[in-house]
C-alpha cells in the first residue's frame, strides 16, 4: 500500500516522536553511547520546550518499558490529588464539576520526577547529558510550529488580562509564536540550569540524580510551585480562585513502579498501565473481539470497532479509577466479554451500557451533558447485567451554563478541543533491546499561569475526578486521578518486540486498536512489521461516552472518521444509525510506534505524518 514515507529499519538504535527536534535529540543520546531510557529522558524534556502546548514538566507521564532480558514494567509518574482536594472542599466552593484550568486543577506534578527516577534506575548517562538538549532549545530559541501559535492566540485574551506571567513568555512584544521566528524560554533554561548548580556537588551520578528530585520536592522549584497554587487565579468556572497543593503534597509524593496490565491476543501479550489509566480499555476492545474479523476498513469491520469500544469505555466509566478496588480480571475474562459482544447488533447503539463483571452492580456517575450533547441529556439505560445501582444513577443533570453549554468566563477549555491541551508521545528501541514507550501530557501552556520564577505552569490533571463521592474516580487526597494516556508495548512468545502510543486524550485506545490490528494483521514490508503503513492508513473514532475533559460533553452514536474512508462506507455506517462526521483526511490518529524483531535483531519505527510534526529517526 501507498505510505507517506518509508517504515525505518536499522540494526543500532531507533526514536519515534510527535515531534522532530525530540526524536533527534533522543537519537543523539543513542549516537553518544546512552540507552534507551537515556534518550527517552532527553527527549522527553526536549517535548517539554518545543510542544509546551501539549505538555510540560509539571505534567504527568506513564511509560511502558522492557529493560533488555528483563521484564516489562509500568513507570507512574501520575501524581495524586493533594491532602486538600476533597469532594466537599470543592463542592463548598459551588463547583459541580474539577475546572478545566486553574490550580484548584493541579494534581502533584509527575512528570519530572518519573523521568528522573526512570534515568537513575535504568539509565547510564548524568543528569546534565540529558538536560542540554532542552536546556539550549529553551535558552537559545527553537522554530515553533505552527499549533504553538495558533494555541496562544486563542487564549491571548486571558495572558493579556489575566496569565500575565504567561504572556511575558508567549507573547514577547505582544506577538504569539509564529514559524519562521525563534521561541525561547530563559526562565524555564534558568531553572535547569539552577538545579544543575545546586546538585553539582551531591556527589556521583544517582546521588546527583536524587539530589535534583529533593530539589524538585522540597527546595526552590517546590515553593515557587506552592506559591503558585495560591494566586488567585481565574479558571473555567468564571472566578478567581486558589489551589490546594502544598510543599507537603509535593514532599510526600514520588513516581513509582508497577506491573502491567496484559491480554493475551493472536499470538500477542499487550502489556498496559493500570486501571487508574484508560490502559485496560485496548485490552478490553481486543477481548471483546470475534475469532474472524470483517475486511480492514470495510463498513463491517468499522461497526464492529466502534460498537466494541462503546462497551469497554462504558465499563471504563462504571469501574475504573484509583479511589476503588477494580474488578480487571473479571472486565478481561472470556465468560465476560462473550457476554458483552453478544450485544453488540446490526445497528448502532446510542446508550452507554456498562456491565457487571462478576455480578458487580455498576455505578455511573451524574453525567453532566455539554458541549457536543448540551441540548439532550445523556442516555443512562439499564444495562446488561442487573441494573445500574441507585447511587449516582439516572438521568444525569444539565450543567447550569449559559445558552449553548458554553461556560462562563475565560478561558474556555472546549470540548471540542479548540484551546484545550493534547500530549505527546516518545518510543526508543536500542541496539542491545531496551524499550520504551511513552506518553508526556499536562502542564500546558493553556492549562495554567505560567510559574514566573520556573518558566512553566501547573497542570489540571484533577478534571478527571468526579466530584461525587462513592465512585472509582471520585476525588480523593493521595489518589490518581483516573487518566487517558496510555502507552502500550506488545510481546511475542513473552519477548518484547513492539513499543506504541498516541496523543488524543479519549482517542488514544482507539486509534491504537486500529494501529494494531493493521500492524499484526497485514503482510510485512521488508520482512518487518509494516508500521508506516498501519500509522498512515485511514482512521476514526467515536466520542459516544463522556468525555474525560471538562466539561465532560457526549455525542451519543458520534463517530468521527477521515475524508480518505471509502464513501460507500461512510453511507453504510449512516445506514445502520451512527452519526457519521466526515473529518479532514489526515485528522484522526497520530502514532509513534518502534520495534524490534527478536530473531534477527532489526531495528523499526515509524511516525505519524499528520499536523507535520511527528517524526522517526535511526540507524
Amino acid at each position: 500500500m501507498f505510505t507517506t514515507r518509508p517504515t525505518l529499519q536499522g540494526t543500532f538504535g531507533m526514536v519515534s516522536s510527535t515531534h522532530w527536534l525530540a526524536s533527534q535529540s533522543a537519537m543523539s543520546v543513542l549516537e553518544a553511547g546512552g540507552n534507551a531510557f537515556d534518550a527517552a529522558v532527553a527527549g522527553a524534556f526536549v517535548l517539554h520546550v518545543v510542544e509546551p502546548h501539549l505538555n510540560g514538566p509539571a505534567g504527568e507521564v506513564p511509560a511502558l518499558f522492557a529493560p533488555a532480558g528483563g521484564t516489562v514494567r509500568v513507570l507512574c509518574g501520575q501524581g495524586v490529588a493533594p491532602a486538600g482536594a476533597t469532594v466537599a472542599h470543592y463542592r463548598g466552593l459551588g463547583l459541580d464539576l474539577v475546572p478545566g484550568t486553574g490550580p484548584l486543577a493541579a494534581a502533584v506534578p509527575g512528570a519530572f520526577d518519573a523521568w528522573l527516577l526512570l534515568l537513575r534506575d535504568h539509565g547510564t548517562r548524568s543528569l546534565e547529558d540529558v538536560l542540554t538538549y532542552a536546556i539550549g532549545y529553551a535558552e537559545h530559541g527553537h522554530p515553533p510550529v505552527e499549533n504553538v501559535g495558533a494555541t496562544v492566540e486563542s487564549v491571548r485574551r486571558l495572558f493579556e488580562t489575566e496569565w500575565t506571567s504567561s504572556a511575558a513568555v508567549y507573547l514577547p512584544g505582544g506577538r504569539a509564536p509564529r514559524p519562521g521566528t525563534l521561541l525561547r524560554n530563559p526562565a524555564l533554561a534558568a531553572t535547569w540550569k539552577r538545579l544543575l548548580a545546586e546538585t553539582a556537588r551531591a556527589g556521583g551520578r544517582e546521588a546527583r540524580i536524587d539530589a535534583a528530585r529533593e530539589v524538585w520536592r522540597s527546595g526552590f522549584v517546590a515553593q515557587a510551585l506552592v506559591r503558585q497554587a495560591g494566586r488567585p487565579t481565574l479558571d473555567t468556572s468564571g472566578e478567581r480562585r486558589t489551589g490546594t497543593l502544598t510543599e507537603a503534597d509535593l514532599a510526600g509524593w514520588s513516581a513509582s513502579y508497577e506491573a502491567p496490565v496484559t491480554y493475551d491476543w493472536n499470538g500477542w501479550t499487550v502489556c498496559k498501565a493500570g486501571p487508574w489509566s484508560q490502559g485496560p480499555v485496548l485490552l478490553q476492545q481486543l477481548a471483546l473481539l470475534p475469532l474472524q474479523l470483517p475486511a480492514h476498513g470495510s463498513a463491517d469491520h468499522v461497526h464492529l470497532l466502534v460498537e466494541g469500544c462503546k462497551l469497554a469505555m462504558a465499563d471504563r466509566e462504571a469501574w475504573y479509577g484509583d479511589a476503588a478496588a477494580v474488578p480487571v480480571a473479571d472486565l478481561l475474562s472470556r465468560e465476560y466479554n462473550a457476554a458483552r459482544r453478544a450485544l453488540v447488533g446490526e445497528r448502532a447503539n446510542h446508550d452507554l451500557r456498562p456491565g457487571s463483571p462478576g455480578g458487580r452492580l455498576p455505578r455511573l456517575p451524574v453525567f453532566v451533558a455539554t458541549g457536543a450533547d448540551a441540548r439532550r441529556p445523556a442516555r443512562v439505560p439499564d444495562t446488561d447485567g442487573p441494573g445500574l445501582a441507585a447511587p449516582g444513577a439516572g438521568e444525569p443533570t444539565v450543567a447550569r451554563f449559559p445558552a449553548g453549554g458554553r461556560p462562563s468566563g475565560e478561558p474556555w477549555v472546549g470540548a471540542d478541543g479548540a484551546t484545550r491541551g493534547d500530549t505527546c508521545h516518545i518510543d526508543v528501541v536500542d541496539r542491545w533491546g531496551n524499550m520504551i514507550a511513552a506518553t508526556p501530557s499536562g502542564g500546558w501552556l493553556q492549562s495554567n499561569p505560567v510559574v514566573p520564577e520556573l518558566g512553566f505552569p501547573l497542570g489540571t490533571r484533577l478534571q478527571m475526578a468526579w466530584l461525587e463521592e462513592g465512585l472509582p474516580n471520585s476525588l480523593t487526597p493521595g489518589r490518581r486521578p483516573r487518566t487517558t494516556l496510555t502507552p502500550s508495548l506488545a510481546l511475542r512468545d513473552g519477548v518484547p518486540v513492539l513499543a506504541f502510543g498516541t496523543p488524543g486524550g479519549d482517542q488514544q485506545d482507539q486509534w491504537q486498536l486500529h494501529f494494531l490490528l493493521a500492524a499484526a494483521l497485514r503482510a510485512p514490508v521488508r520482512g518487518g512489521l509494516d508500521l508506516q503503513g498501519a500509522v498512515d492508513a485511514p482512521n476514526w473514532h467515536t466520542d459516544s461516552f463522556p468525555s474525560s475533559f471538562h466539561p465532560r460533553g457526549r455525542h451519543p452514536g458520534g463517530v468521527t472518521v477521515e475524508s480518505r474512508t471509502d464513501p460507500g462506507v461512510v453511507e453504510e455506517l449512516r445506514r445502520r444509525g451512527h452519526d457519521v462526521t466526515v473529518g479532514p483526511a489526515w485528522s484522526e490518529g497520530r502514532l509513534c510506534a518502534v520495534a524490534r524483531d527478536p530473531a534477527t535483531g532489526i531495528l523499526s519505527a515509524a511516525a505519524n505524518p499528520r499536523g507535520m510534526q511527528g517524526y522517526a529517526v535511526g540507524r
